[in-house]
């Protein structure tokens, strides 16, 4: 996108002391109960700390520390490295790693779905992370589209009598009507247990298959 010079200054330069203030409120994190499926603890989601993009103007260190007060020990980041340089966080990983979180990176382009093999991978880092009691993040850049597709996956994936319409509904419910963003992601759950089901099947005789409950 060609940016005027107008837009460069009102973006990008020193008005993110004019902005620095107005947002200090807290990093809105949004817990998804998942008690009812025999886990102790719920999974945390939220936007992308230290955001600078617009008429946003978070503060990275700041975000980090509210982060902190909730006691996370690890964070699932689903944005690219090309977002967290345009959202001017090029550093984010590093600096959760230097706060001492533990980083699970796995980039999905912004409004996409991930390959079943790749979903896979992320739902058995999260369970990993869930059954060993840690207290977990997930983000993307507004925490409502890929983020909440992979929160939904996991609920579909837990709890074999939840309808995907009603995982979508719950997310919506405690992320927003605009969880769940696009055609694409909506069609992705509707076929999520379809497809899952087909790749276990493929990995049927490998001795390092791991048994879904």
């Amino acid at each position: 996108m060609n940016l005027t010079p107008t837009t460069r200054a009102s973006e990008f330069d020193s008005s993110d002391e004019e902005f620095e203030e107005e947002h200090h409120l807290p990093l809105q994190v949004s817990w998804l109960d998942l008690t009812v499926l025999n886990y102790q603890q719920s999974l945390g989601i939220c936007a992308l700390p230290g955001c600078k993009f617009k008429d946003v103007r978070r503060n990275l260190q700041k975000d980090l520390e509210d982060l902190k007060s909730y006691n996370i020990q690890d964070v699932f980041v689903f944005c690219t490295k090309g977002e967290m340089v345009k959202y001017r966080v090029p550093s984010l990983l590093e600096s959760y790693q230097q706060e001492g979180f533990t980083v699970h990176h796995h980039p999905l382009p912004d409004g996409s779905v991930p390959d079943i093999v790749s979903c896979w991978k992320i739902l058995e880092e999260l369970r990993i992370c869930l059954e060993n009691s840690k207290t977990t993040l997930i983000q993307c850049y507004g925490g409502l589209g890929r983020s909440c597709l992979i929160a939904a996956c996991l609920l579909l994936q837990l709890a074999d009598t939840m309808l995907p319409e009603a995982a979508i509904n719950l997310l919506r419910e405690l992320r927003g009507t605009r969880a769940i963003q696009t055609v694409k992601q909506y069609n992705y759950l509707h076929d999520f247990r379809d497809n899952l089901a087909t790749y276990l099947e493929t990995k049927e005789d490998s001795p390092c298959r791991s048994v879904s409950r």
